[in-house]
């Protein structure tokens, strides 16, 4: 055998006990891991959370019961500050939280004790990408006329994502998105486009292609704009905000604004989890991705499943920890001006 065969049989040695042990690792084996939803019950949060309960298990090692346990206080912050401070290291407790503490983490909100870049990623399950759409009749088809024609939104509650995502586009490259705030949800706001009494809507993709695929295909709406830092796989041919940034600067603003929309749906554990657990963690929501029952409820329930691995989620948390303290004011102050 080479030296370089000897070297990498070693190699292959070293590894093999941990390898083992992430997989054979009996310590969940006879009891209950939580889930911790950040969210009542109810809404998207809730609903991928139950779902992951439903079938995660089944490929954590000793294949442990997962209970789905809410805790929606303050927007998911007693449940990341929990998680975070409390909850035991030993991956016996997971969570699914809002993909808005990182905007929080951005603009200060207080109450936060939890850093997000120290959690202990396993995986995203779905981007939470907003969509700006205009039916068919407004004067606002594209995003090119969004700059020069006025287009009037539906907003449901004035601190939510869907919200502020069209007013903070039109602070940073200009566009004119009117945002009427006070819908009681997403059905009224949807009832009010289809009335006539607004122009359009910014809504979750996932939500809106189950709720309104009819639309989609009857081509009842426009596509104008998405809201994230990437492109939707299903929404390749319609530009994200990102596209029309007129400078880097306001490239970075919108990166910004947008990171929680890519975060999504990110299953976490506390930080400082041995290695192993994390491993056998990140293994077992590989395999659930794969998992036919899995799969056929997602589909079932019209769910959206973009998935990506936890490296994804660790990096736009590098990336957004990466920008410059004095455009972090920045974007705090448009934030906070959003109205």
């Amino acid at each position: 055998m080479s030296i370089t065969g000897f070297r990498i049989a070693a190699m292959l040695l070293a590894l093999w006990p941990a390898a083992s042990h992430a997989q054979g690792d009996d310590a969940l084996k006879g009891r209950n891991v939580t889930l911790i939803i950040g969210s009542g019950v109810g809404g998207g949060i809730d609903l991928y959370g139950r779902v992951i309960a439903r079938h995660i298990g089944r490929h954590l090692p000793g294949q442990p019961t997962v209970v789905p346990q809410n805790m929606p206080a303050a927007g998911s912050i007693a449940a990341a500050n929990h998680m975070f401070n409390i909850a035991p290291k030993d991956g016996s407790v997971i969570a699914l939280l809002s993909q808005g503490l990182i905007l929080d983490e951005l603009i200060g909100t207080p109450g936060l004790q939890f850093e997000l870049a120290k959690f202990s990623w396993i995986g995203r399950v779905s981007s939470d990408i907003a969509l700006l759409f205009t039916m068919k009749n407004s004067k606002v088809k594209t995003i090119t006329d969004a700059f020069t024609t006025e287009a009037v939104i539906a907003g449901t509650g004035a601190g939510s994502s869907v919200t502020k995502s069209p007013m903070l586009m039109s602070a940073v490259v200009g566009t004119k998105f009117k945002v009427i705030v006070g819908y009681s949800g997403t059905g009224a706001s949807y009832l009010a486009a289809e009335r006539g009494e607004v122009d359009g809507v910014t809504t979750g993709w996932g939500g809106f292609k189950s709720a309104r695929a009819n639309w989609i295909a009857d081509k009842m709406i426009n596509l104008v704009v998405q809201m994230g830092t990437v492109r939707h796989p299903d929404l390749p041919d319609v530009p994200s905000w990102l596209d029309v940034a007129k400078t880097e600067e306001d490239k970075k603003l919108l990166y910004l604004f947008g990171a929680n929309a890519d975060i999504g749906k990110s299953l976490n554990a506390p930080p400082g989890l041995p290695p192993e657990r994390l491993a056998a963690l990140r293994t077992a929501y590989a395999a659930m991705l794969k998992d036919p029952a899995f799969l056929a409820e997602i589909k079932k329930l019209k769910m959206d499943l973009d998935h990506a691995p936890a490296e994804r989620v660790q990096r736009i948390l590098a990336d957004t920890a990466a920008v410059p303290e004095a455009l972090r004011a920045r974007a705090r102050s448009l934030y906070r001006a959003a109205k």
